[in-house]
């Protein structure tokens, strides 16, 4: 019995073409973390303001909240995993050119900014096309368990990724991590060559339209299917108020570590670890369930709001340690739940638009978030950005639960509006 639990926890790592994707993308986010973490310490080596931080956390989501959208026709309409080659080597050809400027002593705050936007429009197509691609690699059977394999693997890499990064800054500077991140795209793009077509769970693909008004029309589809289907409305509104105002790490916690705990490079790594650590178990946690459900969403963003609270208080490198982890779970439970809920309930046909809303709210709320919680740190503390965030977001997961009915099943379309 426990044996069979334990496999049905990675049953679809049995999947050929999903195991290839699967260590690809996980040697590619350790990469993207290093990077994440090497870039917000170089623009506060720059600046010393967490304003700039904001900025640049702005800039580099601002195409993804403006084009996200359009990324979710481009997924319906284009084969995926052609249009994966495109967005993967963009990302790789952006990470060599700042290295390329770290490493020359050229960098400065306004080419930061100029890039991050350039990749903000790569990761607009390129997020939603991953996100619809999960199910085409293992199909319906596995799909919950294959969410929830990704978020193990982005958070296996959140832990590895800030500590090195941490370790190479602190020994060696910042200019590796940009190589290793270019580097680490490689591993995406084999894996992609490597695939078998002919074992993809490929849908018939829209009609590609050439008119604006058929786009939008399309657009407008899945919008359609979001405000009818009361499980996926709550979660995505849920994520998008809390990625808002509470899951701003890359703008709070390097000033966090600087100011509150007096650290470096490395403290905020550590940090970021330990977020990464308490995903890590609460992707695990998610992989071995059955179904998710929309309370395990609102519990987790409840957990988020009282771990932000008492990482307010904060003043120590230990306690804080371990609300990050605590906090790093939590994001899990929420974001990997709101994606498994909306894989398990849209139709195929409108998978890449409704998967391309949720990751347009989860990352292009960020452009708001980042720049309200740099004005807002500017303005008073990190300590009371922090306290802010975590009670709107406790009022947020109080008013969702009042909106989940016992007894209904929340996951279809309210009959009573039509037909998408």
């Amino acid at each position: 019995m426990i044996l069979s639990r334990f496999g049905r926890g990675f049953s679809s790592l049995e999947v050929r073409n999903y195991r290839l994707y699967f260590f690809g993308q996980l040697i590619s986010l350790v990469g993207t973390w290093m990077e994440g973490v090497a870039q917000a310490w170089l623009v506060l080596t720059l600046t010393h303001d967490p304003v700039a931080l904001g900025v640049r956390s702005a800039l580099q989501f601002l195409p993804v909240m403006i084009l996200g959208l359009f990324g979710g026709v481009i997924a319906d309409a284009l084969p995926k995993r052609r249009t994966l080659y495109f967005t993967q080597g963009a990302s790789a050809t952006i990470s060599f050119i700042v290295w390329a400027l770290v490493l020359t002593n050229q960098i400065t705050i306004w080419e930061i900014y100029f890039l991050a936007a350039c990749l903000g429009v790569a990761n607009s197509m390129d997020m939603p096309v991953r996100q619809a691609f999960v199910v085409e690699m293992v199909g319906r059977e596995h799909i919950v368990n294959a969410v929830a394999l990704n978020s193990a693997v982005f958070n296996s890499a959140r832990i590895l990724g800030p500590s090195v990064a941490g370790a190479l800054i602190v020994f060696v500077g910042l200019a590796p991590c940009f190589f290793i991140n270019g580097c680490s795209f490689l591993a995406v793009l084999v894996a992609l060559y490597l695939m078998r077509s002919d074992e993809l769970f490929t849908p018939a693909r829209m009609a590609v339209e050439h008119s604006v008004r058929g786009v939008l029309g399309q657009l407008g589809e899945g919008l359609r299917y979001i405000r009818r289907t009361p499980a996926v409305l709550i979660a995505i509104s849920v994520l998008g108020i809390v990625s808002t105002v509470a899951l701003n790490f890359s703008v709070v916690i390097p000033v966090y570590a600087a100011d509150t705990l007096h650290g470096n490079a490395g403290t905020y790594g550590a940090l970021m670890a330990a977020s990464g650590v308490g995903s890590l178990c609460s992707a695990l946690f998610i992989a071995f369930q059955q179904r998710p459900t929309l309370r395990m969403l609102v519990l987790g963003a409840a957990l988020i709001g009282g771990s932000l609270v008492a990482l307010s208080f904060s003043t120590m490198l230990g306690a804080s340690l371990l609300i990050m982890a605590v906090l790093g779970a939590s994001v899990i439970l929420m974001s990997a739940t709101t994606n498994t809920l909306i894989q398990l309930a849209v139709p195929d046909q409108l998978r890449g638009r409704v998967l391309a809303v949720y990751t347009t709210v989860f990352a292009g709320s960020t452009p708001i978030g980042g720049l309200l919680s740099g004005l807002v740190t500017a303005a008073t503390s990190v300590a009371f950005t922090l306290l802010a965030g975590g009670l709107v977001t406790l009022l947020t997961a109080g008013a969702a639960v009042t909106r989940i009915t016992p007894g209904r099943s929340p996951d279809r379309p309210v009959a009573s509006e039509g037909a998408v």
